[in-house]
């Protein structure tokens, strides 16, 4: 079975990667142990980034008293902050020699470092600080996971890797909330309780990093680095074996090429002049730029909906139990047919959420029905672009390449939270989403158009 940490002992007592099964009636495996161990970390992250994330909102809005302007400058933080530091999470990852879970661990440390000073932040600037503090960690530990994740899969099954990952990933946000309103509903200082008990779910991720997840990965099938067998546990050579005969130099064997050059940050920017990767960093930007953040969405829903405060933390698990439900069968469809027209058609699902929520067509069922779409549009764009991303991208620059888009998406939301909350304080909620939404119909358009020419292919991208 195809495993990303499966070794077998060869004649001379060294590890090395195990072949995939091959018996008759049996299927290689598609998802690698260290993508299900990553899933993991990443399920119990998410519930504590979900627990702050559900009540962040009306924290900031009801109980901090600040204008829908302010809550976007916030908002904004959370994307643009993680964006900043992004690339340079994948760039030392790649640089140190594959050392990706040593850059993301250190990514998962922050943020779970800085949950407990949630308690101490009662006015912006203090919040906007550790927030900045916490999104620092998610950016540098997104691009070394998800390069993690590509160098542990066959390309052929990338999609589905990604797929069953961010599945596992929704797991956590569709618990964090539900925690989050039972520590709301059971303690008397409710938003305390949350930011504490946050604090140590994600103590608990780290520490599954540490102990579960493989230090080094080698491309292309991501099996565990062979280790150095003990001097004592060799067999023994014969003197002859050890000193070679003197041969001519006509006659002697060329020394062995050289270790290539670790991949300076020019190596990695240069990455953008590959045209495959130019247009999914392009498009994954000009849409992100016309794509309204979560956290006001559902501020639109809950104020359209008529919804009572104590269930808006309940509105995320409309989206992350559909995103969910779709995300490994929707990885596996892209596999087998295109990647980044599948990303192109989830942001039209997006747009026909946004559509609804204009609509006359109010009440629970209008706020279930945006929220399924909601779902479907992150199950068809978050991990289907990783994906698209590492096929194109060189198994030495995983981390960069990964860096580079997700950057350059993260940049472009960023943008649309501030544009967004300054939009809804001058003209209201409902105008300002209608005006992104024509944004986002214009932005699919002219991202069809860029993407059109080719597709990306499931074979490894050389060195």
């Amino acid at each position: 079975m195809y495993l990303a940490d499966s070794r077998r002992t060869d004649a001379r007592g060294t590890q090395a990667a195990a072949a995939p099964d091959t018996r008759p009636g049996r299927r290689p495996a598609a998802v690698p142990a260290t993508v299900l161990a990553l899933g993991a970390v990443s399920l119990i992250t998410d519930v504590s980034s979900e627990m702050v994330t559900a009540v962040l909102p009306l924290y900031v809005v009801a109980g901090l008293g600040l204008s829908p302007l302010g809550f976007g400058l916030l908002d904004g933080i959370n994307n643009g902050v993680g964006a900043l530091v992004r690339l340079a999470g994948g760039h030392l990852a790649d640089r140190g020699g594959h050392r990706h879970k040593l850059v993301a661990g250190l990514g998962y440390g922050l943020s779970a470092l800085c949950k407990p000073f949630l308690l101490l932040a009662h006015t912006l600037p203090v919040l906007s600080a550790v927030l900045a503090v916490d999104r620092t960690g998610k950016g540098l530990r997104t691009a070394p996971r998800d390069a993690m994740i590509s160098l542990a899969t066959e390309p052929a099954h990338r999609g589905r890797a990604f797929g069953v990952h961010r599945a596992m990933d929704t797991t956590g946000a569709l618990l964090g909330p539900l925690a989050a309103f039972a520590v709301l509903r059971a303690t008397v200082d409710g938003y305390d309780a949350v930011f504490a008990v946050s604090a140590c779910v994600a103590t608990l991720g780290v520490l599954i990093l540490v102990l579960f997840v493989p230090r080094h990965l080698d491309a292309p099938t991501g099996a565990v680095r062979p280790s150095r067998t003990p001097a004592a546990q060799r067999p023994p050579q014969s003197l002859d074996a050890v000193r070679p005969p003197w041969t001519p130099d006509a006659v002697r064997p060329p020394r062995p090429p050289a270790p290539p050059r670790p991949p300076a940050l020019r190596d990695a920017v240069g990455l953008l002049r590959r045209p495959e990767l130019r247009r999914l960093t392009v498009c994954a930007a000009l849409l992100g730029l016309t794509t309204v953040s979560d956290s006001f969405l559902y501020l639109l829903l809950q104020r359209e909906g008529d919804l009572p405060a104590h269930l808006f933390p309940l509105l995320p698990l409309g989206t992350a139990a559909f995103f969910l439900l779709l995300a490994v069968p929707l990885g596996a469809l892209a596999d087998r047919v295109s990647r980044r027209r599948l990303f192109l058609a989830g942001h039209g699902v997006l747009l026909l959420g946004y559509g609804l929520v204009l609509s006359p067509w109010h009440g629970l069922p209008a706020v279930v029905a945006v929220l399924v779409l909601h779902g479907t549009f992150y199950a068809a764009t978050d991990g289907v672009l990783a994906a698209a991303t590492a096929a194109v991208v060189p198994a030495r620059q995983q981390g960069a390449g990964q860096a580079l888009v997700g950057t350059g998406q993260a940049l472009a939301r960023f943008v649309c939270s501030l544009a967004f909350g300054a939009a809804w304080s001058l003209w209201g909620g409902r105008t300002a989403l209608a005006v992104t939404a024509a944004g986002l119909a214009v932005s699919a358009v002219v991202a069809a158009v860029v993407l059109r020419t080719g597709d990306e292919t499931t074979q490894e991208v050389p060195a």
